[in-house]
């Protein structure tokens, strides 16, 4: 099947895409790198009057550090991203999450921005951020604004973005960089969307007790959950085996994934406490090696 009749539009400035945005409404969609858009066009699950082309806005397509943040445009492509030394150096979390999505190709065509736009509960930049207590930076005709991605998710597929609105950027805090990290999934294959991921950041103090944790899951809800029972659980303590029991419990105990033809249920629930006891074990054993380096 093809993509119903559109009319196409390339707009040369930001400003000028908000202005397509406006006008259009509802009916105008925006069309970046396409690795979600043009497979629900094809399948004539959305028959937008209007297409607008922001692929080439240069001016949204950089990773850059300012003051305490790391900002990454919504129109880097996701390649550039894994590749970036600056990435791996500020956030190591996101450079290990980044080679998961797809394959090679899928990531040189697919934006950053549009990973977060589409809303895939499974997708690993979503997931990655939620963890990094990142922000993005939202544009219209009338205003710039910034939400937490913590509140940017409402529910399957949808965001708090306004027909009306594109994604500028995404900021991440790196005024302390966790040593401890640990990105994780499960899929059938290399390549496919994981049936559950999770994805963990958390320091230790000179005693080796857990300082602080972010803890995230994938593939268990509407949208990537953050495991907050954890963080009351295991801050102020070493990482033993019956805590990491404990807090993998933690993590799989509140959510209530619904099964379907990948996975059932409770296998969801099984996945997501043995990857949640994963990623708290990794990412403790590194922070522990960087704190000993550090010395």
């Amino acid at each position: 099947m093809k993509p119903a009749a559109f009319d196409y539009l390339r707009p040369s400035t930001v400003e000028e895409a908000c202005q397509y945005l406006q006008e259009y409404g509802e009916e105008g969609k925006l069309i970046a790198g396409g690795q979600s858009l043009v497979p629900i066009l094809n399948m004539r699950l959305s028959t937008p009057e209007c297409l607008i082309d922001i692929s080439g806005l240069e001016e949204l397509k950089y990773i850059r550090e300012e003051g305490d943040w790391l900002h990454i445009g919504a129109l880097t492509r996701q390649r550039d991203v894994e590749r970036s030394a600056l990435v791996r150096e500020k956030t190591p979390l996101l450079a290990e999450a980044l080679p998961y999505i797809g394959h090679m190709q899928t990531r040189n065509r697919g934006t950053f921005g549009g990973s977060l736009v589409h809303a895939d509960p499974t997708a690993e930049i979503p997931l990655s951020l939620l963890a990094l207590q990142a922000a993005v930076v939202i544009q219209s005709a009338e205003e710039i604004r910034a939400v937490d991605v913590e509140d940017f998710f409402i529910t399957y597929l949808t965001t708090d973005l306004m027909p009306n609105e594109i994604l500028r950027e995404v900021k991440i805090p790196t005024r302390h960089i966790p040593k401890g990290y640990s990105f994780q999934e499960y899929s059938r294959k290399h390549g496919d969307f994981a049936l559950v991921s999770a994805a963990c950041v958390l320091d230790v103090d000179e005693q080796e007790r857990i300082a602080s944790v972010r803890l995230t899951l994938g593939g268990v809800d509407a949208v990537p959950v953050l495991a907050r029972e954890v963080e009351g659980l295991i801050l102020g303590e070493k990482l033993t085996d019956s805590l990491l029991l404990e807090a993998s419990r933690a993590a799989a105990a509140d959510i209530d994934p619904e099964g379907d033809l990948h996975a059932s249920r409770e296998y969801r629930l099984h996945l997501a406490q043995v990857f949640a006891a994963r990623v708290l074990e990794t990412a403790y054993h590194r922070a522990v090696l960087g704190k000993g380096s550090a010395t």
